[in-house]
Order: structure tokens, then C-alpha cells, then sequence
């Protein structure tokens, strides 16, 4: 119970990497406030956080209209006299339409689709993010974390995912910037592979699908939706929070900080275990047996991959 007496909201909560997360920091004593636009989903998560034990505040809440974030952050004021300790925006409406359009490019798809994948998944992130830092500012301390992944570093999926991403990369980076100095913490978190209902449904199920076999693999090995969830408790309680601030932080890198295993009790991966990264290139994979698992790649060396310049 080490979120005891602490306010937390997760933003998308009703399904997937949100309600993991919900339901680890309703389990270390937070309360939560879950967001969903669907009542029956949401309240499905809400009985699952009470089953455990946890205190859990469900908020139907559409993060891409305006006027449902500021009822949501009045309600949080109201009801708990201003305080709020760890924001999660976790709120992502593409996921669907990613798969329906894998193996199109840009153009041959409808520009909608930035909308759909960008205005709850980046511009609510943002106002999210002006609301509860009202919130932590007052109070002098406080955790915001953006959800992303690697598609903010290299293409992946399609162009609004990857510009998506990267944008929540920069949220967390720039925000962080100004809220240093007022203890509140902004950080962007990569799960890996996760095993969502939705990835399970177009990736691991729909044969009809057309998904790369390596990706599909690491999907099958991937993440529970709860380890993000785990990260985030020990990282919200780390003395050395503020010296994260503005980072990306992946959850294979906290697990192997915090001694953390999945919720199955099954290793992390580590996908910056150079005999990982061995595993993932079919010529030299027999190298794998001569390196030791505590061979890691620098964090750094990502960014050189990428690199515009």
C-alpha cells in the first residue's frame, strides 16, 4: 500500500494498458479516477479495482472533446479538495483503425485519420496535462506520464502514429522543462509488446490480418497489460524521481532498476539486452549462446539510429 491516501487519474482506462495501470495503483492504495467513453467497459474496470480491494472513481470522459476534461478536472478539485499525485494519459482511440490500414501508405488512406488517431491521443494529453499541472503546482509536487512507444523514435504502423508518438515524447520533454522547478515530475513511457484485448483481436487472433511474423512474435512474448502500472508505482515512489524528469523511460529499463517481474511472475524482456538484439537478426543468432544477458546496449545508441543530422 505505498500510494496510500494518494489521488491518481488514468485516462483510457476501460480496456488495455490503462486499466492495467489503474488497477496496480488502486492495489498499492491509491485512490483512482478511471476514464472511458463507454459506461459498461469502464464500469467493468471499476469492479475489478473494488474486487481487489482498491478505491476506484469511474468518469465516462471523451478526451478529445474539450468540455469532458474540464468537467473530469473540476469533479478530481471538488472531490478531492485540489489534490492530485499522478496524472496517466493512457487515452488512445487509433488502435482500430491502425490495423485496418496496415500496409497502406499516407496517401492512400483518408486524412481523417490523423484526427482519429492524434486528437485523444495527443491533443488530450495536453490539455490533460495543463489541468492536473494547475493541480501539482498548487500542492508543489506530483508524476505525469505519457504513454508512447518507439514509433516516436522510427517509423512504425503508419505517419499519424509515429508524429503521434513523437509529439508525446516532446510533451513530456517540454512540459518537464517548466515544471522542474516546481517538483513536479514529467516523464513519456514506452511499454513494450503489450498483450491488449485489441492487439490480441488484430494481431495474435485475425488470420486474416497481414502482420509481419517477427512482430507478431514479439507481440505473443509481449508485456501483460499491468506491468506499465507496476513501473509506474516504484517510479512515483523513487527518491530519485526528479532526476528522470523529461526522459523516456522504458519499461524493461524500470523493471530491471526496480527488480520488477510481470504480473505471471515471467522475466521482462530487455529489449536493450545486446543478445536480444542478437535474437532479432537470423545470421549472427547462433552469437546469442556466447553472450551474457547483463550486455546492454545505451540508451543513447537509439537515438543514434534515428538520427536526422
Amino acid at each position: 500500500m505505498s500510494l496510500s491516501g494518494w489521488v491518481c487519474l488514468v485516462t483510457g482506462a476501460s480496456r488495455g494498458i490503462g486499466r492495467g495501470i489503474a488497477l496496480q495503483l488502486s492495489e498499492a492504495g491509491a485512490t483512482v479516477y478511471i476514464t472511458g467513453r463507454q459506461e459498461m467497459t469502464l464500469k467493468l474496470t471499476a469492479a475489478e479495482v473494488k474486487e481487489r480491494g482498491g478505491k476506484c472513481v469511474p468518469v465516462i470522459c471523451d478526451s478529445s472533446k474539450d468540455e469532458d476534461i474540464d468537467k473530469l478536472f473540476e469533479q478530481i478539485k471538488r472531490e478531492q479538495n485540489g489534490r492530485l499525485d499522478i496524472l496517466v494519459n493512457n487515452a488512445y482511440a487509433g488502435v482500430p483503425v491502425v490495423f485496418e490500414n496496415m500496409g497502406k501508405t499516407f496517401w492512400e488512406t483518408e486524412p481523417s485519420m490523423w484526427d482519429i488517431i492524434n486528437n485523444a491521443g495527443l491533443r488530450g494529453h495536453y490539455f490533460c496535462t495543463v489541468y492536473a499541472s494547475r493541480l501539482m503546482v498548487a500542492q508543489g509536487r506530483g508524476l505525469i506520464v505519457v504513454i508512447s512507444s518507439v514509433g516516436g523514435l522510427r517509423y512504425l504502423f503508419n505517419v499519424p502514429y509515429g508524429v503521434g508518438k513523437a509529439a508525446c515524447d516532446r510533451l513530456a520533454a517540454d512540459t518537464a522543462v517548466e515544471l522542474k522547478r516546481r517538483r513536479v515530475a514529467s516523464v513519456s513511457l514506452w511499454p513494450g509488446p503489450v498483450q491488449t484485448e485489441l492487439i490480441t483481436k488484430f494481431v495474435l487472433e485475425d488470420t486474416t490480418m497481414s502482420v509481419d511474423p517477427q512482430i507478431k512474435q514479439m507481440f505473443a512474448n509481449g508485456e501483460s497489460t499491468e506491468l506499465s502500472g507496476k513501473c509506474i508505482v516504484a517510479l512515483a515512489k523513487d527518491k530519485k524521481l526528479m532526476s528522470m524528469t523529461g526522459k523516456v523511460l522504458l519499461n524493461c529499463d524500470l523493471a530491471r532498476r526496480y527488480g520488477i517481474r510481470d504480473i505471471n511472475g515471467r522475466k521482462v524482456v530487455d529489449y536493450l539486452s545486446l543478445k536480444f538484439l542478437l535474437k532479432q537478426v537470423s545470421s549472427p543468432s547462433w552469437l546469442t549462446r556466447f553472450v551474457p544477458s547483463f550486455v546492454r546496449l545505451p540508451k543513447f545508441v537509439l537515438s543514434l539510429a534515428a538520427g536526422r543530422f
